[in-house]
């Protein structure tokens, strides 16, 4: 939508604010009954759902799924969850979650919306909630929870452990929120979902595991009574540039380097060839190991991890 200008009406800058959506309550107070049933009859305005309208008839942005996910579920709502988390800068792709979660205090009723949205929006769920403190709040557009707070239930609401996992190391490594920030939020409820999941996922990102992989990866290493890696360790190449390593065994000078989709990329791979080498020339072990395989064999990424350290001395 466009900006206003300063002389505009208060309903042509409500409707920038709020996405070009707008409750019947809100409309009502600004215009008659009569108009707004006017600008419904003539195409102009369209109505979502009970008491939520959209001004213009052009396909619903997330700004705008947002908004009427809480202006449906009523006074008092917050955006809440991957959405809220996603409404604060979170980037990343979750298709197993597509419902639009709200908060609501557990003394009002929660409007039973899952199934009541329109097919070009998701789903929404109301959760009703006895404690949303000052810190758990966001004050935006719309209202929403903190950082922290999204995080946390978005982990613990998730359909997988996989899923949760992600969500917390994404919002960790895209700086938008510290592990310690999500911790505190997660002992206020120490009865959540996944609490002990999400708990101990915080302290491998504490540690410098900043993907799911890596977590994943440092989590192999305790369980099986491995040395602890350090983590995005900082070298300088040949060349004088400075690389980070993945995971490196200090002691054993043994690097373990956790690939992702973006090194099949032709410039990455060669980028990382030349890294590698610059590290064979320097004495180091290198073991290559696939995101994937941590998640589906972690049984093979275990024995060469044990192979390349008893090699280099490790018992």
């Amino acid at each position: 939508m466009r900006i206003p200008r300063e002389d505009d009406s208060p309903l042509d800058w409500l409707l920038f604010e709020q996405s070009g959506v707008i409750s019947a309550r809100q409309a009502e107070r600004l215009l008659s009954a009569g108009r707004v049933r006017h600008l419904i009859a003539g195409g102009r305005w369209r109505r979502i759902c009970r008491g939520v309208l959209v001004a213009g008839d052009g396909p619903l942005t997330p700004e705008a799924h947002w908004w009427i996910a809480v202006l449906a579920a009523g006074s008092a709502s917050v955006l809440a969850g991957l959405a809220a988390a996603r409404a604060g800068g979170l980037a990343g792709r979750w298709p197993r979650r597509e419902v639009i979660d709200v908060l609501r205090p557990a003394t009002r009723a929660a409007p039973a919306l899952l199934r009541r949205m329109p097919i070009e929006m998701p789903a929404v769920k109301v959760h009703r909630t006895t404690r949303l403190p000052v810190e758990d709040r966001h004050i935006g557009r719309p209202h929403r929870t903190s950082m922290a707070r999204s995080l946390l239930d978005a982990a613990s609401w998730s359909l997988t452990d996989q899923d949760a996992v992600s969500i917390l190391a994404a919002g960790c490594q895209q700086r938008l929120v510290l592990p310690a920030e999500v911790r505190a939020a997660a002992d206020r409820f120490p009865h959540c979902h996944r609490h002990a999941l999400i708990v101990a996922t915080l302290d491998l990102a504490e540690l410098g595991a900043t993907s799911p992989a890596e977590i994943g990866f440092l989590d192999l290493c305790r369980r099986h009574r491995l040395p602890e890696p350090q983590l995005q360790v900082k070298r300088r190449d040949a060349s004088g540039r400075t690389r980070y390593l993945d995971a490196y065994f200090t002691e054993f000078r043994v690097h373990v380097e956790i690939d992702g989709a973006q090194h099949m990329d032709a410039r990455a791979w060669a980028a990382d060839m030349i890294r590698q080498n610059d590290l064979w020339v320097s004495g180091d072990r290198i073991l290559r190991i696939p995101a994937f395989l941590i998640l589906i064999s972690p049984e093979e990424v275990v024995r060469q991890v044990i192979a390349a350290l008893r090699a280099a001395g490790w018992s």
